[in-house]
């Protein structure tokens, strides 16, 4: 099988000074998550390109991820982040777009109706930039409405919703997940294992949840992802999470692998 991608990763760097965070936001360990402590996890695994989040506590200042793309030419891709409220989102996207960027964060599932959101949609659409939607189970309602009314926008939705988060998966929250399936442009991201579920490597109390997103999306629209690096902190280790989809799931053809670990990442943030 070709290299792997991961779909979701974090990097941020101790140098406070030329990478300020923002004011007001919440640190998290570790201190440092720099391209190179990545590669550390990455490399041995098989994993060739990545696609960077941006990192909640720099919010609008895409600047440490866009250095790090530029520092490792065809290997990071980039999800960025921008201020709806702002005098122009579209421009902001655009203009990260133009540095490799494929794809916008937003958290939640309750501001739908605000007109920066809205813009936001409209210039996915118009780009082919990926809104990546970090959100729980009880958002998806919200979501399947505005995936109706932006059908052109291409749409991402991390972790499976979070779908068991609190340790328990439920039935209905996986069918209202699937119900996005109608969408043609809605793609899901097999992630975070390490906070679904019991929470426990080697995570195949998630296999379940697995096999009902991809049989519902289908392999050209579920990509594997790490959520590094709290994917490797608190006990946890990297290559179980891979190791879930490359080794655990029998169902899948070869094809049907390629498609989750790699494929689907590649036309969704790499291709342009």
């Amino acid at each position: 099988m070709p290299p792997f991608i991961d779909a979701h990763v974090h990097v941020w760097t101790d140098d406070g000074a030329k990478y300020p965070r923002a004011a007001g936001q919440r640190d998290y360990p570790p201190a440092r998550f720099t391209p190179a402590d990545l590669f550390v996890h990455t490399k041995p695994a098989g994993v060739a390109k990545i696609v960077l989040i941006q990192m909640s506590f720099y919010r609008f200042d895409n600047s440490y991820m866009l250095d790090s793309m530029r520092a490792h030419p065809g290997v990071f891709s980039g999800v960025g982040i921008v201020d709806f409220n702002g005098p122009s989102p579209a421009k902001a996207m655009k203009d990260l777009a133009a540095q490799g960027v494929r794809g916008f964060r937003l958290v939640g599932g309750n501001d739908f109706e605000n007109p920066g959101i809205e813009t936001m949609w409209r210039t996915g659409a118009e780009e082919g930039l990926a809104m990546c939607m970090l959100l729980g189970p009880d958002a998806l309602p919200a979501l399947d409405k505005m995936c109706a009314r932006f059908p052109r926008t291409p749409v991402v939705i991390d972790h499976f919703a979070r779908i068991g988060a609190d340790g328990t998966i439920r039935d209905a929250e996986i069918r209202a997940l699937s119900a996005l399936a109608r969408h043609p442009l809605v793609k899901v991201k097999a992630s975070a294992f390490y906070a679904l579920g019991k929470k426990q490597a080697p995570y195949t109390d998630l296999k379940p949840l697995f096999r009902r997103v991809f049989e519902d999306f289908g392999p050209r629209r579920v990509m594997w992802a790490s959520d590094c690096p709290f994917q490797v902190g608190e006990g946890h280790q990297y290559a179980p999470s891979l190791a879930l989809i490359a080794e655990q799931m029998p169902f899948l053809s070869a094809d049907d692998r390629d498609w989750v670990l790699r494929r689907t990442a590649e036309a969704t943030f790499f291709a342009r």
